[in-house]
C-alpha cells in the first residue's frame, strides 16, 4: 500500500515540475505540508523524494529542503523577470512562439552552419538519444539540441532568445514520465529522436526549406503531444499518437 502511495505522490510532484507549476530552482513543499496535503506518512514523503532524486528531477540539500531541477550553472539561465511557464495555456503560447523563431533559425543553420556547429548539433542529438529513461538528462540535452541549432544560424539573437527562455522552454509530455507508461513513453521519446534527426540531416545537407519544414513539424508534433498529455483523464479523446 505504501508503495502505491509513494508512486502517487512522486507522480504528482513530477507532473508539477514538468508542467512548470514548480519552477527550476524553486523549493518543493515541505515534508509537513506534503504529509498534510496527501495524508501520508513521513516515510512515504521521503521515499517519493528519493525516487525523484534518482530521476534527476529533484535536488535535496541538508537543512534547506528539496528543490526542483536547476539548469547547470555553466549553462544559460532564464533571464531575470522572464515570463514563467506555469499553465497549459502558457506552454501552448510558448510552443507557438518557438515555431516562428526556431523554424527560421533552422533554415539559417542549413545555410550558414560551420562544420564545428554541425558537430555540436550532432553531439547534442547523440546525448539526447542516450538519455532515454532519465527525464532530467533528456530535458537538458533536448534544450542543448535546440540551442545548438540556434547557434548554427549565425545570428546571435536566436541564441540569446533561447538562452532567455531557458531550459523550461522544453515541453516534456507526461507520457515520458508517467508511472506504468514506460513503453508508451519510449514510443514518444523515439519519435522525438527521429524528428531531431530529420532537422540535423536537413541542416547537414544545406537544405533550408527542408530544415525549416522539419523544425516546424517537430514543434507542431510537440504541441500535439503536450495537448494530448495535458488532457484530463476523464475527458474523452483519441489516444495520442506516438
Amino acid at each position: 500500500m505504501s508503495r502505491n502511495l509513494t508512486a502517487d505522490l512522486a507522480a504528482d510532484l513530477r507532473n508539477r515540475i514538468v508542467d512548470g507549476v514548480i519552477q527550476p530552482g524553486e523549493k518543493l513543499p515541505s515534508e509537513n505540508t506534503l504529509i498534510s496535503e496527501f495524508g501520508v506518512s513521513r516515510t512515504v514523503v521521503r521515499a517519493a523524494l528519493t525516487r525523484l532524486q534518482a530521476e534527476g528531477l529533484v535536488e535535496t540539500e541538508r537543512g534547506r529542503g528539496s528543490f526542483a531541477l536547476t539548469p547547470p550553472s555553466d549553462g544559460p539561465q532564464a533571464a531575470p523577470g522572464a515570463r514563467p511557464v506555469a499553465t497549459t495555456e502558457d506552454r501552448l503560447h510558448l510552443l507557438a512562439f518557438r515555431m516562428g523563431v526556431e523554424t527560421e533559425a533552422a533554415a539559417l543553420a542549413a545555410r550558414n552552419r560551420s562544420d564545428r556547429q554541425l558537430r555540436a548539433v550532432s553531439t547534442a542529438l547523440e546525448e539526447f538519444t542516450a538519455s532515454a529513461g532519465h527525464p532530467a538528462h533528456a530535458m537538458k540535452s533536448d534544450f542543448d539540441f535546440h540551442r545548438a541549432v540556434a547557434a548554427a544560424s549565425g545570428n546571435p539573437y536566436y541564441s540569446d532568445c533561447l538562452a532567455a527562455l531557458g531550459q523550461t522552454m522544453i515541453a516534456m509530455p507526461r507520457t515520458r514520465l508517467m508511472t506504468g507508461a514506460e513503453h508508451y513513453a519510449r514510443d514518444h521519446f523515439d519519435q522525438v529522436v527521429l524528428e531531431h534527426r530529420s532537422i540535423l540531416d536537413a541542416i547537414a545537407d544545406g537544405d533550408e526549406a527542408a530544415a525549416a519544414a522539419a523544425m516546424r513539424s517537430h514543434l507542431a508534433n510537440s504541441r500535439r503531444r503536450f495537448k494530448a498529455s495535458a488532457r484530463p483523464p476523464s475527458e474523452p479523446g483519441p489516444r495520442p499518437e506516438s
